[in-house]
């Protein structure tokens, strides 16, 4: 039975997915799960505009960061984006991507992710109907406040993004989730995954006993705290 309750709104737009090579892996999968789901919905108004190519063999939208032998970077989109709503997914901790750099293979940063980001962004040209960005580790959310003179690269970042036409950025478990106070009037979700930490832990160690006398949790900056301490 189809999920009424859901059909009664209309799509923003073409749905587009576009996963950078940081994300490739889990934008397939994504992909794969919209296309599934999206094949087995059916409902009366599926053969309206508003509702054209809801269903795809592929909601994946071909674009590129090439680099030059310098080290720099553009972003290409090779297909037209016109009036889609768009999702860019980025993993800006992927430390396994490289590039060629003066002859010096570079492993590319946080900084550098952020980067082609902004190039696909920028590729866009205005012409989508939406931009969402998801990104499952918040880009500088480490340095989200100011405890001396230094920068606050969190809130410039998503100001920046905002700016540049992003409506909706998703993140997950973000350092602090009151970073969003620098966007107050766009949209910024950050996803809890405690319980989902919880389930994998639980299925990777089946031994674990989960009781008083066995299991002992620490914060991670209490922990970090006791290691600088000794």
């Amino acid at each position: 039975m189809p999920n009424e309750k859901n059909l009664n709104t209309i799509p923003v737009g073409t749905l587009g997915l576009i996963p950078l090579e940081s994300c490739a892996s889990l934008g397939q999968k994504v992909n794969q799960y919209l296309t599934e789901w999206r094949a087995e919905r059916s409902h009366a108004q599926s053969t309206a505009l508003h509702f054209s190519e809801y269903s795809k063999d592929s909601y994946i939208v071909k674009a590129k960061n090439p680099r030059f032998g310098s080290g720099e970077a553009k972003g290409v989109i090779e297909e037209s984006v016109r009036g889609c709503d768009l999702y860019l997914m980025v993993d800006v901790c992927n430390y396994s991507q490289t590039y060629s750099l003066c002859g010096y293979v570079n492993h590319m940063s946080p900084d550098d992710h952020y980067q082609d980001l902004k190039r696909i962004i920028a590729a866009v040209e205005g012409k989508a109907r939406r931009i969402n960005v998801i990104m499952p580790f918040l880009y500088e959310s480490r340095q989200h406040k100011r405890t001396s003179r230094e920068s606050l690269d969190c809130a410039m970042a998503l100001q920046e993004l905002t700016k540049m036409g992003v409506s909706n950025i998703i993140t997950f478990d973000a350092h602090d989730a009151r970073v969003q106070n620098a966007i107050p009037r766009d949209g910024f979700e950050s996803v809890p995954c405690v319980y989902q930490f919880i389930k994998a832990l639980l299925r990777a160690e089946p031994d674990l006993q989960v009781d008083n006398e066995h299991l002992m949790v620490i914060s991670q900056m209490r922990a970090a705290w006791a290691v600088q301490s000794s």
